[in-house]
C-alpha cells in the first residue's frame, strides 16, 4: 500500500496547452555581472527568455482549419516583457503564453 502512494506522489503534473498557447520555463538571469557585481532580487528584471516545454495544437482559422505554431518543444524564445500567466507546479516555474506574445526564436 505504501509503495502505491509513493508511486502516485512521484508522478509529475503535466501542463497541456490548448489552442495557440505555449508553456515555457523561464531562463534564469545571471546573479553576478561580468565585472563581479552581485545583482539583488529587488532590481532584477523579469526574464524575457524561455525554453518551450509544451505547445498547443494551434488555433482554428475562419475556415475551421488548424494553423500550426512556429515553435516546437525545446526551442528557446524571446517573449514580451509583461505577458503570460505564471504557474508553479511540482516546485517548477512555468509561464503560459499566447503565440502572439512570442517575439522571436533564439538560434544558438
Amino acid at each position: 500500500m505504501a509503495t502505491k502512494a509513493a508511486a502516485k506522489s512521484a508522478k509529475k503534473t503535466q501542463l497541456v496547452p490548448l489552442a495557440d498557447r505555449i508553456v515555457i520555463t523561464p531562463l534564469k538571469q545571471d546573479e553576478v555581472t561580468a565585472s563581479g557585481l552581485v545583482i539583488p532580487d529587488t532590481v532584477k528584471e523579469k526574464p524575457q527568455q524561455g525554453e518551450v516545454v509544451a505547445v498547443g495544437p494551434g488555433r482554428l482559422d475562419d475556415n475551421g482549419k488548424r494553423v500550426p505554431l512556429d515553435v516546437a518543444v525545446g526551442d528557446r524564445i524571446l517573449y514580451a516583457k509583461y505577458t503570460g500567466t505564471d504557474v508553479k507546479l511540482d516546485n517548477e516555474d512555468y509561464i503560459v503564453l499566447n503565440d502572439k506574445d512570442i517575439l522571436a526564436k533564439l538560434v544558438v
